[in-house]
C-alpha cells in the first residue's frame, strides 16, 4: 500500500518516455521515478511494446517473454535472470497495486545484452527492436586474467563462451569456475543432499559485551545474540541431519572480532558463509513497531538508505572489540581480496535468493527481498556468503515467534534448506568432481 502511493506521488517527477522502435511502429512507454532511486516503467506496457508479454509466474516471479524468449524477474530482487545467467541490475522491480514496475536498467542494460535483436541508443532514449528475438547467450566473466584476456582475444563468440563452460566443467588452474547463477525452482525437505559432503560454517550474529539489538516482549528483554546463537545451533543441527559439515564460529556468549569471523570460514575451507541476526526498526521511521519480515543480504555497496542503516547497525560492533584492523591499508590485500569478493558475487546472489524463497513458506512476517550491503563480516569470507535478518526485534508479535524454539527451528530448517538446495544446484552446474 506504501508502495502504491508512493509510486502515485513520483508519478509528476517522472522522466523523458522511452521511445519502443519496432519495424515502423513507434510507441513511448511512461517513466516514473522508482523508490530506490533512478527511473522504472510499467513492466507490461514495455513488453506490449515490444509486442511481448508480461506472465507472472507465482511467488513474486514474473517472465518477460518475447518470441518464446524470456527473462525472469524477481520482486523486490536487485537482477534479472536470462536462461541460467543472472544479470544484475541497479534497482529491484517492484509492485504497485497489481502491477508491476521494473527498474530502467531492464531496458538499458538487460534486455539488450539477453536478446539479439534489441539495442537501446541512450542519446535518443530508444529501445529498437530491429530483428526476430534470440536468446543471446552470455559467456561467463572469469576473475582470473588469463581466462579474459583469452574471451578479448577470440574473434568468435561461440568459440570463447565453450571454452570458458569447459574450464567451469573441468576446474582446471588457468580460469575460475563458471560463476553463473541460476535462479531454480525451491527445492523441498524431501530434496537430494549433496554428492559430496560439504561445509558450511555459521555465525551466530554479536555476542559477549556485544549485545546486538533487543527484542521485547513485554517486560521481558531478550539480547539479539541469544536469539541470534539458539537459531544458530538449530541450524548446525538440522544442516548436519542433511549430511552437511558444520563449523561454528561461535557455540556460546563470546565475542568474535567481525574481522575474524571471516577468516575462520576459510580456514575451515568452508563453501558457504552464513550470518544470522535480528533486525530491529528505524526509530525515525512513522511507526517503527509495525516493521516486520525477513530479509537477506549479500556483499555489495548499499543502494538504499536502509540498506545502508542495517549494514551500519551490525557493523557498529566493532566498537566492543579491541584489535584493530591492520590490513585495511594494505592496497594489494584489498585488490585481492575484492577479486575474491567479485568471483563469490553472483553464487552469493542466488544464495540470498533461494533463503528468501525457502524462508517465505514458513515465516509469519512478508518477505522484505534480497538485499545488498557492506557488511563488515562478510568481506573476509571468501566464500558465497549472505547475512539473514530474520526478523524484527522491535516488533513485539515477532519477537514472540522469533524467542518461541519452534519459529527458531522452523527459521533454522528453511535456512538449512536453502544451503542444500544451492549446494544441491552448484555440484548440478559445475559437477560433482570438483576438488
Amino acid at each position: 500500500m506504501l508502495l502504491s502511493l508512493l509510486c502515485a506521488c513520483q508519478i509528476a517527477a517522472s522522466a523523458p518516455p522511452l521511445v519502443v522502435r519496432v519495424g515502423d511502429r513507434v510507441r513511448s512507454v511512461p517513466v516514473v521515478a522508482h523508490p530506490e532511486g533512478g527511473s522504472a516503467m510499467r513492466g507490461d506496457l514495455l513488453a506490449d511494446a515490444l509486442g511481448g508479454k508480461l506472465v507472472s509466474a507465482g511467488q513474486g516471479r514474473w517472465r518477460f517473454e518475447l518470441d518464446g524468449s524470456d527473462v525472469t524477474l524477481v520482486v523486490l530482487a536487485p537482477f534479472a535472470v536470462s536462461g541460467e545467467d543472472p544479470l544484475p541490475m541497479s534497482s529491484s522491480p517492484f509492485r504497485s497495486g497489481d502491477r508491476l514496475f521494473v527498474p530502467y536498467a531492464l531496458v538499458s542494460d538487460v534486455l539488450p545484452r539477453a536478446f539479439n535483436g534489441l539495442m537501446y541508443d541512450g542519446a535518443r532514449l530508444e529501445l529498437r527492436r530491429f530483428a526476430p528475438i534470440v536468446r543471446r547467450p552470455i559467456a561467463s566473466r572469469a576473475v582470473v586474467a588469463e581466462a579474459a584476456r583469452s574471451e578479448a582475444r577470440s574473434e568468435a563468440r561461440s568459440e570463447a563462451r565453450s571454452e570458458a563452460r569447459s574450464d567451469a566443467q573441468s576446474g582446471g588452474s588457468g580460469a575460475t569456475q563458471d560463476v553463473r547463477a541460476a535462479m531454480p525452482p525451491i527445492i523441498t525437505p524431501a530434496a537430494r543432499p549433496p554428492a559430496r559432503r560439504r561445509t558450511v560454517v555459521v555465525d551466530a550474529g554479536h555476542g559477549g559485551r556485544d549485545p546486538g539489538t533487543t527484542l521485547t516482549l513485554g517486560t521481558q528483554k531478550i539480547p539479539e545474540k541469544t536469539v541470534a546463537l539458539a537459531v544458530s545451533l538449530k541450524l548446525r543441527d538440522a544442516l548436519a541431519a542433511r549430511g552437511v559439515t558444520v563449523v561454528m564460529t561461535r557455540t556460546r556468549d563470546t565475542l568474535i572480532a567481525l574481522k575474524d569471523r571471516g577468516p575462520i570460514a576459510n580456514r575451515a575451507k568452508g563453501d558457504l558463509f552464513v550470518s544470522v541476526h535480528v533486525n530491529a526498526a528505524n526509530p525515525g521511521w512513522k511507526n517503527p513497531g509495525a516493521a516486520r519480515g525477513f530479509e537477506t543480504y549479500f556483499l555489495a555497496e548499499a543502494k538504499t538508505e536502509d540498506e545502508a542503516r542495517v549494514a551500519a547497525m551490525e557493523n557498529e560492533a566493532v566498537k566492543f572489540e579491541t584489535s584493530a584492523e591492520t590490513s585495511s591499508s594494505d592496497p594489494l590485500g584489498f585488490i585481492l581480496r575484492d577479486m575474491a569478493q567479485n568471483e563469490h558475487l553472483r553464487e552469493s546472489l542466488t544464495l540470498a535468493t533461494l533463503t528468501q524463497d525457502h524462508l517465505r513458506q514458513i515465516h509469519p512476517g512478508p518477505s522484505r527481498g534480497v538485499k545488498q550491503a557492506p557488511f563488515s563480516v562478510l568481506v573476509n569470507s571468501f566464500m558465497p556468503s549472505m547475512l539473514v535478518e530474520v526478523g524484527f526485534g522491535s516488533n513485539a508479535a515477532e519477537a514472540r515467534w522469533l524467542m518461541s524454539p519452534q519459529g527458531q527451528q522452523k527459521l533454522a530448517e528453511a535456512i538449512a534448506d536453502a544451503c542444500v538446495a544451492y549446494l544441491a544446484q552448484y555440484e548440478r552446474k559445475v559437477g560433482a568432481g570438483e576438488p
